[in-house]
């Protein structure tokens, strides 16, 4: 029996009806599908209210599902939207959950009638969301953001960026210069206040829904650490870019919403604006790996197209630190920007 045939099965069971379709609904960097399940009529819905639904499909032999719902339970408990979990059966690996529409806030803001203020009030909701999480923070509930798991993630990038990517081997003044870099960035991120950690807030995982923005999906990664982690995800995006003044000011926003809440922030914006500074840089370096290994293990080439975006964040933010000159002069010889030609006369 094929996977899809047991999922089918488990469906018409969980269901009591044979009557549906499923449909593909989306695939993520790891081995999970999501698939839409719709009916053919609304008297012939199964679970009330709910015209559509999501069932992933998560294979036990390479992912665990038990992760997922936690995060789901524990997120949910704050208020925010995530898919209400309906029925589930982590041996097979399958979750049948509410459908958040297909929607992505990426797609929203690039359509060509997104204007700024509509842009705005969508980061502000995203926002509002991450604040909620964050006040229900406390120890013990979510794995460390430790040292550890930090050096794994930066090491991502000598080992599938620079060797693999782009084929450079690394000399050894080279490789210390760039290990000391990856300390004074782990040591400044462990200093920072900890919260509930999405760990992949940004737009492609956030939903648009009327009157509930946003529907977060793709946190079962989520961790207990740096408090500007999630900010650097959505503001310093992956896949879509904003002048520095609309994050500056979002960014704003944020600082002295948490301190209104009591959350553990930075007295001082500029201290506080340093620690975001330097979760993005570790961040971009971590997921400039990630895309990397993702095209020469997973066969998955469309990420690259986000490497520019990426590499342009780390230039910015390392120009603005002298600790930082090493990884610069680094990324410059790995990857040269294109001199202009111009005429002389």
């Amino acid at each position: 029996m094929t996977r899809i045939d047991k999922l089918q099965q488990w469906l018409t069971q969980t269901l009591s009806s044979p009557h549906y379709e499923l449909t593909p609904a989306s695939a993520d960097a790891s081995f999970r599908r999501y698939f839409r399940v719709t009916f053919p009529a609304e008297g012939a819905r199964p679970i009330a209210d709910h015209a559509s639904l999501i069932v992933m499909d998560a294979p036990p032999e390479h992912e665990d599902c038990k992760p997922w719902l936690a995060v789901a339970r524990l997120f949910g408990n704050t208020g925010v939207h995530v898919p209400e979990i309906l029925a589930e059966d982590v041996g097979q690996g399958f979750l049948l959950m509410s459908d958040l529409g297909d929607t992505t806030y990426l797609a929203r803001l690039r359509a060509p009638d997104c204007t700024p203020v509509v842009a705005a009030h969508l980061y502000v909701d995203a926002i509002s969301s991450l604040l909620a999480i964050q006040a229900a923070s406390r120890p013990g509930l979510l794995p460390d953001y430790s040292d550890e798991l930090l050096r794994r993630e930066l090491m991502l990038f000598p080992d599938w960026y620079i060797a693999r990517h782009k084929g450079v081997t690394l000399d050894a003044e080279d490789t210390a210069a760039l290990m000391d870099v990856f300390d004074k960035i782990i040591a400044v991120n462990l200093a920072e206040p900890k919260v509930f950690v999405h760990r992949d807030y940004h737009s492609r995982n956030l939903m648009l829904i009327d009157g509930a923005n946003p529907g977060i999906i793709d946190f079962q990664d989520a961790v207990y650490g740096p408090l500007t982690y999630d900010l650097a995800s959505l503001l310093k995006d992956a896949y879509i870019e904003w002048e520095e003044d609309f994050t500056l000011d979002l960014l704003a926003r944020y600082w002295e919403m948490a301190r209104k809440l009591g959350l553990p922030v930075r007295a001082d914006f500029a201290d506080f604006h340093r620690d975001y500074e330097w979760m993005g840089i570790q961040r971009h370096i971590k997921v400039i790996g990630i895309f990397a290994r993702l095209c020469h293990r997973d066969g998955k080439d469309g990420y690259l197209t986000s490497l520019p975006l990426l590499l342009r964040y780390l230039r910015k933010a390392c120009a603005r630190y002298r600790e930082f000159g090493p990884l610069l002069k680094l990324i410059d010889k790995l990857d040269p920007v294109p001199v202009e030609q111009g005429y002389t006369f």
